[in-house]
């Protein structure tokens, strides 16, 4: 039976290349998958899906308006039978487009797994993942750990001197430059101004 399954975390856990390896076992089997990817992150290449340890491929890119239930029966029509869709930072998606997930899943058969970030640098849901945690059938954490040892929920959005930024655009693409993922309790010490993160500060192992 397919489902909808929310593969959530904070930064640099590892998501993308644990979609990369989802795909490669789908393949390896000779099944089919459809990969999407929001056009607005285009760091590694428009439609190009790249892990931080070197893993990569193509996508199909989705913008706000898409619908992704309509690009999935496309990708059917087209090629044949669909086994597998994967979405790569679904904290981009839309309600309307995580509802066109669920159709997928539940008027297609084609199972989903959805991977992205649950918070922001505020702490706040982002849209898509609001409705991922509210409508997929699986939730799951990959965990990711703090510079203080404990495990990472949060992130941070710093600048250049390594300073928190407590405020701006929900949205603004960036990698290990710009984000640092943190437990929370090291979270409510950088907002209230009681902690400084150098984003270049060596990262201890992933869990």
């Amino acid at each position: 039976m397919a489902k909808l399954y929310f593969y959530y975390s904070a930064m640099n856990a590892g998501k993308t290349t644990t979609l990369l390896q989802s795909a490669h076992n789908y393949h390896e089997r000779g099944m089919r998958t459809l990969i999407l990817t929001p056009r607005l992150d285009h760091r590694a290449g428009e439609g190009v899906i790249a892990s931080r340890i070197g893993l990569k491929a193509r996508g199909t890119v989705f913008g706000p308006g898409d619908d992704l239930e309509r690009i999935a029966r496309e990708a059917v029509a087209a090629h044949g039978a669909l086994h597998c869709v994967l979405v790569d930072e679904a904290q981009f998606l839309s309600r309307a487009q995580v509802w066109q997930l669920t159709e997928i899943v539940d008027a297609l058969g084609v199972p989903v797994l959805a991977y992205g970030l649950r918070t922001d640098f505020r702490g706040e849901l982002f849209e898509g993942s609001q409705y991922l945690l509210a409508w997929a059938d699986n939730l799951v954490e990959i965990k990711t750990i703090c510079h203080s040892g404990r495990k990472a929920t949060m992130v941070v959005r710093v600048d250049a001197n390594g300073r928190a930024v407590t405020a701006g655009p929900q949205v603004e693409i960036g990698g290990n430059e710009r984000y640092v993922s943190v437990s929370r309790g090291e979270f409510k010490k950088i907002m209230a101004g009681e902690g400084r993160i150098d984003p270049m500060q060596p990262r201890l192992p992933e869990l």
